[in-house]
């Protein structure tokens, strides 16, 4: 992965189990960076698609 869409730091604020916190392994912040990553292009597709050419919530 070349540039992250995630803050790392902010992950551990919400990983969490009944209020008690989770350890995020090494890799957790770039798969989700990719899962990020897709979903933005799928938005992006669907708001062309709509005849837009600004991605809105409703998008994702």
């Amino acid at each position: 992965m070349s540039e992250s869409l995630i803050v790392k730091a902010k992950i551990k604020d919400v990983a969490l189990a009944e209020g008690k916190p989770l350890n995020v392994a090494g890799d957790f912040a770039d798969a989700l960076s990719n899962k990020v990553k897709h979903m933005v292009e799928e938005a992006c597709k669907r708001a062309k698609a709509n005849g837009r050419n600004t991605v809105m919530a409703k998008d994702i």
